[in-house]
């Protein structure tokens, strides 16, 4: 992979993101065996930069690195020198000195991981900052869709929720109509982002040259979660923070669960055999019923173990495989 850092999916092109995907299958290979441990990144460090709390996503690197035989070093803010002043890009360089030859960095603040890139030699990964940008989680999403389905050319995708204030969705955003999906956004009027339909058209234009699916690829809104349904491939539900009630987003968490929470009557609405997805955590009974979220058609737990071999895929492209054959 010619690139040195991921920090969103915004400019990737189909050619990058089939390559990330074809070598997770490879990465699945390698979780199967008995011993799901490889030579490839041996004598690399990684450090883990959490700045924000995290379950999923930190395990989820270091048993990738690990699994890859790189050394990892965890680091969270608290107990580090920025607690004590220093900034961002002194802690940074400071690890890179140390030895660090990747990065791997959760941040409140949208940007951040941009801010360190800039700075750094070493390669930076985003493993999400602030609203902004979720592109491993994005990525583990796009492989679980290709892995069940065959194909995300074609695909209607819904993500219903908080979109405004989802690193995720915009990640995913980018990720599925950049291989010609059809994004349905979903949700109250104030959870959506204005002019996201003509953002996304026209970043998707300037990428046109790099092979995008234009035949597929659209972004809508539809504000109606029934009709959103219809026909569907992938529903995907974002977790819905109570936080936003307090700012008067929406009227009160009862009335968001009857008008956006996934049931097994909407998903009934969607083509057979559709996929029901959700980032995590969730909150079970607001934006998704328990019924749906443990149900045959839902691919949640999948998501959870894709994030491993995702993760390594992407490891071993970053660091150039210079290790060799898995």
């Amino acid at each position: 992979m010619r690139r040195k850092d991921v920090l969103d999916l915004d400019d990737f092109t189909v050619d990058e993101l089939n390559e990330v995907l074809d070598t997770t299958e490879a990465m699945k290979e390698v979780l199967s065996r008995p011993i799901k441990r490889v030579p490839p990144l041996r004598g690399k460090t990684i450090v883990n930069c959490f700045f924000e709390a995290s379950t999923r996503t930190r395990v989820s690197f270091e048993l990738a690195a690990k699994n890859l035989s790189a050394d990892v070093v965890n680091i969270s803010a608290s107990g580090s020198s920025v607690e004590k002043g220093e900034s961002l890009v002194d802690t940074t360089r400071t690890l890179q000195a140390l030895g660090a030859d990747m990065v791997v960095m959760r941040h409140p603040h949208a940007g951040a991981p941009y801010l360190v890139a800039r700075e750094l030699d070493a390669c930076v990964i985003n493993a999400g900052d602030g609203w902004h940008a979720h592109p491993t989680q994005a990525l583990l999403d796009l492989f679980t869709v290709r892995e069940r389905l065959g194909s995300i050319e074609g695909r209607k995708v819904v993500i219903v929720g908080d979109v405004l204030h989802s690193r995720v969705a915009r990640s995913n955003i980018w990720g599925f109509a950049t291989l010609g999906a059809e994004v349905v956004l979903c949700g109250p009027p104030t959870l959506i982002p204005q002019g996201i339909e003509t953002a996304v058209a026209e970043g998707l234009h300037r990428k046109m040259g790099n092979g995008v699916h234009k035949e597929h690829a659209a972004v809508r809104v539809q504000y109606d979660l029934d009709k959103a349904c219809e026909d569907a491939d992938v529903l995907m539900a974002l977790r819905i923070q109570k936080e936003r009630q307090a700012g008067g987003l929406f009227p009160s968490i009862r009335e968001y669960s009857r008008l956006y929470g996934l049931t097994r009557e909407r998903v009934a609405k969607a083509k057979f055999g559709t996929l029901v997805m959700h980032p995590g955590p969730m909150n079970e009974g607001i934006e998704i019923m328990p019924d749906v979220a443990h149900g045959p058609q839902s691919v949640i737990e999948d998501q959870v173990a894709n994030g491993v071999a995702v993760r390594m895929a992407l490891l071993y492209l970053i660091a150039g495989g210079q290790g060799g054959k898995v």
